[in-house]
This record gives structure tokens, C-alpha cells and sequence, in this order.
């Protein structure tokens, strides 16, 4: 009896290992889903939402924005979307401040990920901070009272800005948030040693130890990807002026972000008037 079982426990033992070996050598194929499609392709849906391009002082698109006059100074929404897709399949966003009814005005603008859209690269952690450093710095040199947005993965990129650079980032608004990735891993795969293998961290709970300023939260009640149980715990372990919001019976991808809802002008109101 005992030989079938060390050749089941080998078996078992192999197996494991070579799930090891792939979660490890592929994970970014795990974390990002990156939808590509032409530059020219780009700017033709882009003209049909009202957004134009932005671009880096090489005249390279990094993004899309809402407005064209590059001398305003104003409040600017930066957007750092989930790991899906590309930009401007986050239009949702701009509609949404658009349609604001008090006076506030943003001008949004929504980041490409390197290897997303028709933006040359790959996408990693390191890639996609370097990035938003870059694009971001540019906003503030000219002026701009700069807010950012965090969409679930995008979270990560959000705070790591807002702790980065603490007094340039005016406030953050996060949806579906984490507290670490290494904390989602552990969650969909608690049998693997998930902070050995995992070299994508985004550490959420650590970067934002460092800033100071508003954060609105989002979470989704029954959050199948991302716990809301990450995104409370993020909440209430933040020592800054917050707020939450919680949207009742939604999963991760069953948001809802119609224009005209009150709390577009409830959390503009918050971020506004807490980090001016």
C-alpha cells in the first residue's frame, strides 16, 4: 500500500510545483488584459466622444482628455483604469463629471497604460509608474490643481502617485480598491505562497501611509474580484479626511456610473472642498 501512495503524493508534489513554476513565470499575463487597437483607430472613436488626445512633450499619445486649452489652469482628473481594456473604454468618467450640476469644473483625463490601446511598451508595475510619474509631473509643472482617479487596479497606480508625491496630488477618488495585490492573490489562491511568488505588490495600505490628503472611496457590495472587504479595510485604516460610498448588490463589474447621479456632485463637493 504504501508504494501507491508516495507515487500519488509524487504526482500530487509534481503538480503543485508546476503550478508554482507557472503562476510565477506568468503572472502578468494574469494581472493584465490589455485590449490594443490603432492609433488612428483611436482618434477616430475619440472624436465621436468629444475627447482629444494627450500627448507627452514628444507629441506621443499617453492618454485622452476632455479639454484642448493647454494655458488653463484648473481642476484636473487624472483616471488610472482597471487592468482591462484600454483609455477610452473609461469614458464613463468624463460623462460623469461632466454632468456635475454644481459649478465645479474638471477637465478629466483618462491615462493609456504602456501596451494598452495603440501606446508602444509592456505592461508591468514598474512600466505603468514610471508612466504616470512622467504624465503626471507634466500637469502639475503647467499649474494644474491635479485629483486622480483609481479604477481597481488602478488603485494601486493612484496611491503610489499620491504617496509618491503627496503635496501634488490634490485628492483621490478609488473604486473596487485593494489593500495590497498581494492580499487578492492570497484571497483567490490561498494554497500558494502568494508574497514569495507574486512580483506585481501594489501596496496600497503602504503608499498611502504618506499622504495626507482626501480620499473618496467606491466599493462594490458583493465584489467577486476584488473583496469589499480589502477596499473596507483600506478605508478604515486611512488616517486623511474620507468618505465612502458603497453601491448595494453590485459585483466588480456591475458598477454603476450614470451621469447625473448624486454622487458625482457629493464626492466632487468632498475632494473639492477638502483639498484645496
Amino acid at each position: 500500500m504504501r508504494r501507491p501512495v508516495i507515487v500519488v503524493l509524487r504526482v500530487i508534489l509534481l503538480v503543485y510545483a508546476g503550478m508554482l513554476i507557472m503562476l510565477a513565470g506568468c503572472q502578468r499575463q494574469f494581472i493584465y488584459y490589455p485590449s490594443r487597437a490603432s492609433e488612428q483607430g483611436l482618434l477616430d472613436i475619440a472624436r465621436g466622444v468629444n475627447m482629444e488626445p494627450w500627448r507627452d512633450p514628444d507629441d506621443r499619445i499617453i492618454g485622452w482628455r476632455t479639454s484642448s486649452d493647454d494655458d488653463e489652469t484648473g481642476n484636473v482628473m487624472v483616471v488610472f483604469h482597471g487592468n482591462a481594456g484600454y483609455a477610452l473604454h473609461r469614458t464613463y468618467f468624463s460623462e460623469g463629471f461632466k454632468s456635475i450640476s454644481r459649478s465645479d469644473k474638471w477637465d478629466v483625463y483618462i491615462f493609456e497604460y504602456p501596451g494598452y490601446g495603440a501606446r508602444p511598451g509592456r505592461p508591468s508595475e514598474k512600466a505603468i509608474k514610471e508612466a504616470a510619474v512622467s504624465a503626471v509631473h507634466g500637469l502639475t509643472e503647467k499649474g494644474h490643481d491635479v485629483y486622480l482617479i483609481g479604477e481597481s487596479l488602478g488603485g494601486g497606480v493612484a496611491c503610489y502617485l499620491a504617496g509618491k508625491k503627496p503635496d501634488d496630488i490634490k485628492g483621490l477618488f478609488l473604486i473596487t480598491p485593494f489593500t495590497s495585490l498581494v492580499d487578492v492573490g492570497r484571497h483567490h489562491y490561498p494554497f500558494f505562497p502568494v508574497g514569495l511568488l507574486l512580483r506585481e505588490r501594489y501596496d496600497n495600505l503602504d503608499a498611502l501611509e504618506n499622504y495626507g490628503g482626501p480620499v473618496a472611496f467606491m466599493l462594490a457590495e458583493r465584489d467577486e474580484i476584488i473583496p469589499a472587504s480589502l477596499g473596507m479595510r483600506l478605508y478604515e485604516e486611512y488616517d486623511g479626511p474620507k468618505k465612502l460610498h458603497v453601491q448595494e448588490g453590485r459585483t466588480h463589474n456591475t458598477l454603476m456610473f450614470p451621469p447625473g447621479a448624486e454622487w458625482w456632485d457629493d464626492i466632487s463637493a468632498f475632494l473639492l472642498e477638502s483639498g484645496g
